[in-house]
């Protein structure tokens, strides 16, 4: 753990210029799109220096650059270096860098057992092993106690314009809406798991999203005694379907998913 949390404060620090940079950039004609991508692989490259020096025999899966490093890994280290890149680049302080650590159990299985989400802006720093617990920065986080489900807040995410779910996505959010205290859509996946873990959040469900926005925060999650599985009650991490949340309502809030997941066609 020690190793992770040295390499997301120095990938922080400099995204912390970066970002102020990006809210000048905001006012030029120009914009920052371009700028904002050269932050992320630079990020991305700090990470990797840090953690292969580290641990040299660890492979890698990177959002930017995709899986390298030993193909016959042991552990491996599941990277998003800058979660919630469209806040970023419109100056939105509510992104962070993503660390998980997953290791292979059988030469066809393996399994998450430690994670980092790190936002520099506020100095949070969400992390957890697994059988050890989930922390933001040196106090335990533990889920929600909330039982009932009209006064829940659940975070979702939004699919991306042309993306084939976005029915899906409409139809699960006119359903849980009105059976809800709130829904919320801040942007950052990882974010999103580490906040319901911290309680923030009740639940938080989305679609399609990939390896390294969930690989920490199902850990953390996780080990803050809250559940986290695909629509169907399998793992999420293959499926790259989530819904989450405290023992009581995440039941609830899969069932509704899964009844709408369940109604598109097969692929092929």
């Amino acid at each position: 753990m020690q190793v992770v949390t040295t390499a997301v404060r120095k990938a922080g620090r400099r995204l912390l210029r970066d970002f102020g940079e990006v809210e000048q950039l905001q006012v030029s004609v120009k914009g920052p799109s371009d700028f904002v991508s050269t932050a992320d692989l630079r990020a991305e490259q700090t990470l990797r220096e840090e953690l292969h020096r580290a641990r040299p025999n660890f492979g890698f899966l990177m959002e930017e650059s995709g899986a390298s490093g030993n193909g016959e890994w042991e552990w491996r280290w599941v990277v998003d270096p800058l979660d919630g890149t469209t806040n970023f680049l419109h100056g939105i302080p509510h992104w962070a860098i993503s660390v998980g650590v997953e290791k292979r159990t059988a030469p066809d299985h393996t399994e998450l057992v430690a994670g980092v989400v790190y936002n520099p802006v506020v100095d949070e720093m969400f992390w957890a092993e697994k059988g050890v617990g989930a922390f933001l920065n040196d106090r335990r986080l533990r889920v929600s106690g909330r039982k009932e489900i009209k006064e829940a807040v659940f975070a979702t995410g939004i699919p991306f314009a042309g993306v084939s779910r976005k029915p899906e996505f409409s139809a699960i959010l006119s359903k849980v809406m009105p059976q809800v205290a709130g829904v919320r859509r801040f942007g950052a996946a990882a974010l999103d798991l580490a906040w319901t873990a911290a309680g923030r959040y009740d639940g938080y469900w989305e679609l399609g999203i990939k390896p390294w926005d969930m690989a920490a925060g199902l850990v953390i999650v996780r080990e803050a005694g809250g559940f986290a599985t695909d629509p169907e009650g399998h793992d999420p991490y293959a499926s790259g379907d989530i819904v989450c949340g405290n023992p009581h309502l995440q039941p609830r809030l899969r069932e509704i998913v899964h009844e709408i997941v369940a109604r598109r066609p097969a692929a092929g």
